[in-house]
């Protein structure tokens, strides 16, 4: 889980890596009208990872940190500052999943959270997939980025 989002790992860059250097402009651009910013994939990746941290620990159903859910809004001023807070949101997110995930024992892993279709165990390899699949969205639109004249 940690080599998916921030330890070095064989695979390539993950999720944490994939947002290094990246400044809010170019969080905020998007390659099209209708396709995703690199700053709606890390609330994206924030809110997942919120939402297996609550169906691991059965916590209610309480409000994220950010409006929304799943594909969230980034700020209408794409300011330095949100989105240093936001790439902090999905840090913090992932520790609090973390610390959770190390509450677990072998035992936890078929069993199926009350609020949830899955089992704890397919949800932690979907997350991990989740921050490898998002760690490459983010790395070519980095490149498509870059490439604009």
């Amino acid at each position: 889980m940690d080599m998916a989002f921030d330890k070095k790992s064989w695979h390539g860059t993950n999720l944490r890596g994939s947002l290094r250097n990246v400044d809010a402009a170019t969080a905020a651009w998007r390659p099209q009208p209708d396709r995703h910013s690199i700053w709606e994939i890390t609330l994206h990746a924030a809110y997942w990872k919120y939402t297996v941290w609550r169906r691991l620990t059965n916590a209610p159903k309480s409000t994220f940190a950010r409006q929304g859910s799943n594909w969230l809004t980034p700020p209408a001023e794409a300011s330095a500052k949100a989105w240093e807070l936001d790439v902090k949101l999905l840090g913090d997110t992932h520790r609090a999943l973390r610390a959770a995930v190390c509450e677990l024992d072998a035992t936890d892993l078929p069993r199926k959270p009350e609020s949830s279709k899955v089992a704890n165990f397919e949800l932690l390899s979907g997350i991990i997939a989740h921050d490898l699949y998002h760690a490459g969205q983010i790395q070519l639109l980095k490149r498509l980025y870059r490439r604009l004249p």
